[in-house]
């Protein structure tokens, strides 16, 4: 009965911590807005456990970048190399950075010249410098994409809920001229206007050119941007999971056979004869 009652006791206690745990990090709250609504967990396969990136949703992903986001957003870290062999090949980057004019030099008159690209040129950016972008955003600056899912709380469902989560504000909610409401963004009012409609982008492969499908791919090339070694480090993760369970393994074989002399050993003191009447003696 006591244990019967101490489990029951324990049990009640954990359930609690865990509900309080749970409301305290879901609860509704009147700074809400300033924060920005938390986004859904939606299901990157690139997320789970042993799952990579979809290699097709990257190129197309891509194709939405260059076509939508590059107009005011830079990716300075990545560069035309880093395309190769992941969503197209050499051949296609090639003809992709050739597309793009280059200032290099000096040349031998000591002047500076413009020249198609390169495989080690970075992806080119919209605005010569930060002045530049804010003058043509009203003042705001578009972050570099380069490493956007891993700089904002939430990831790529932040991203994702962000591209897709535009509408009207609700009554009582003013957005002043300029600015846009977006829940997902904290404070509700975001510079930057809606991009992904559907149709917005025609897809080569065929693929449904839905705003949700948009959304994906772009921010899934976004992710892969940011974490290029995802796929080779989950690799990596099982090759070193199997090398030390194997290790574990033998090692626990090892103890167990060459230790079991000395762990089952039995220890048995033999007294002398008349041992007992010895001592007495000694004692009297």
């Amino acid at each position: 009965t006591y244990n019967m009652l101490l489990g029951v006791s324990v049990a009640t206690a954990v359930g609690s911590g865990a509900s309080l745990y749970y409301l305290n990090k879901n609860s509704a709250h009147a700074n809400m807005e300033a924060d920005g609504l938390h986004p859904a967990d939606h299901p990157f396969p690139q997320k789970k456990l042993l799952g990579t990136f979809d290699h097709a949703s990257i190129r197309r992903g891509f194709q939405v970048f260059k076509e939508v986001c590059a107009a005011c957003h830079s990716m300075d870290l990545v560069y035309w190399r880093n395309l190769v062999d992941v969503a197209y090949t050499e051949e296609e980057v090639r003809d992709m950075a050739a597309e793009y004019q280059y200032t290099d030099g000096p040349d031998e008159s000591g002047d500076m010249f413009e020249r198609p690209g390169k495989l080690t040129d970075p992806i080119p950016r919209p605005y010569a410098n930060e002045e530049a972008a804010r003058a043509a955003n009203a003042g705001a600056l578009p972050p570099d994409l380069s490493l956007i899912t891993k700089a904002r709380h939430g990831g790529v469902d932040y991203i994702y809920a962000l591209l897709t989560g535009y509408c009207d504000p609700p009554a009582g909610v003013e957005v002043r001229e300029g600015l846009n409401y977006n829940p997902y963004f904290p404070g509700g009012a975001i510079a930057m206007a809606q991009n992904i409609f559907d149709g917005v982008v025609e897809f080569e492969d065929g693929t449904p050119n839905t705003a949700s499908q948009i959304a994906k791919d772009v921010v899934t090339f976004l992710n892969w941007a940011a974490e290029p070694e995802l796929d080779e480090r989950k690799k990596i993760g099982v090759k070193a999971l199997l090398l030390f369970s194997s290790l574990t393994a033998i090692a626990l074989w090892i103890k167990r056979n060459r230790w079991h002399t000395l762990k089952a050993r039995k220890v048995v003191f033999n007294s002398p004869k008349n041992w007992q009447q010895q001592q007495q003696q000694k004692k009297k």
